[in-house]
């Protein structure tokens, strides 16, 4: 069964689907070690894993590279963020058409006007309901392969209002979309009314510090939603753990006192399967002179 089939039994199954965030391939191959089922490819956490705010500033050809390696050395299904589809709906066109090459098992596809920016700023722009079905026509016709799943985005909540937002997606699951994904609700209450209002999966972003509450995986799922993203918890503690260890090399000049919390040489090698590659090399170059 390939990841792409796979994702759509897990959306079809019992269940909620937590798919934590990576920023880079290596974040990627852990969240698969830890033993989750899927994996999201956050473009806000690619944009500052590259030193920029999430602000649209990356191109897709750079996105579909990270995207493309990433997929090439995990197991499970991939989900990536398409942002605003890099344009109108020509440039969708072009987009799906790159991400689908990657074997990319889903993606999500939004309704702000392009360059985007983080669903948890403030001052996003939107397109039209009817430009964005459009786009997500142009989604639904490009893809191949009809086991790659769509995800629609609303950010209207910020700017029209919950029932709003609800309303946009009703067109773009009626457009083709597979699954429903309205972004940043503020409350408990707002994100049980999100669960309840579709009859394809929905989808949470959780994370600490955004305008929605972080609410445990079984009371999401109570509410309906069928798949969790939490792109922004790896990162931060990268960044945290990263700076923890700068300041004690800068102080004492070595890392002797918290080298008990740092990941052994033998770690590093399992996060990118040394052994896997060790095993190639036995296998192919046993023979050369």
């Amino acid at each position: 069964m390939n990841a792409r089939t796979k994702f759509r039994q897990m959306m079809s199954a019992p269940g909620y689907v937590v798919a934590p965030g990576a920023y880079d391939t290596l974040t990627a191959r852990m969240v698969q070690l830890a033993g989750f089922q899927a994996v999201y490819l956050t473009g806000g956490g690619y944009s500052r894993a590259n030193g920029y705010p999430d602000i649209g500033l990356l191109t897709m050809t750079e996105v579909v590279q990270w995207i493309s390696r990433t997929v090439d050395v995990v197991d499970i299904p991939v989900i990536a963020d398409m942002d605003a589809g890099y344009g109108n709906a020509m440039n969708v066109v072009r987009s799906v058409r790159e991400y689908e090459k990657t074997g990319v098992a889903a993606f999500h596809l939004e309704d702000q006007i392009s360059p985007k920016k983080c669903g948890h700023y403030e001052g996003k722009l939107l397109v039209t309901a009817a430009e964005m079905a459009g786009k997500i026509k142009a989604a639904v016709d490009t893809r191949r392969d009809e086991s790659l799943s769509i995800i629609a985005r609303t950010d209207a909540r910020a700017m029209e209002g919950l029932q709003a937002a609800i309303d946009r997606m009703h067109i773009y699951l009626e457009a083709g979309a597979d699954i429903a994904f309205v972004e940043a609700p503020q409350s408990a209450d707002e994100l049980a009314q999100v669960g309840g209002s579709f009859k394809k999966p929905a989808m949470a972003n959780i994370f600490e510090g955004g305008k929605t509450p972080a609410i445990a995986a079984a009371k999401l799922e109570a509410m309906g939603f069928k798949l969790g993203i939490y792109p922004s918890q790896t990162h931060r503690a990268a960044i945290f753990a990263v700076k923890e260890v700068l300041e004690v090399l800068r102080r004492d000049g070595d890392t002797e006192v918290m080298e008990h919390r740092l990941a052994t040489f033998m770690d590093r090698e399992e996060a990118v399967a040394s052994k896997h590659w060790q095993a190639l090399e036995k296998k192919y170059l046993k023979d050369a002179v």
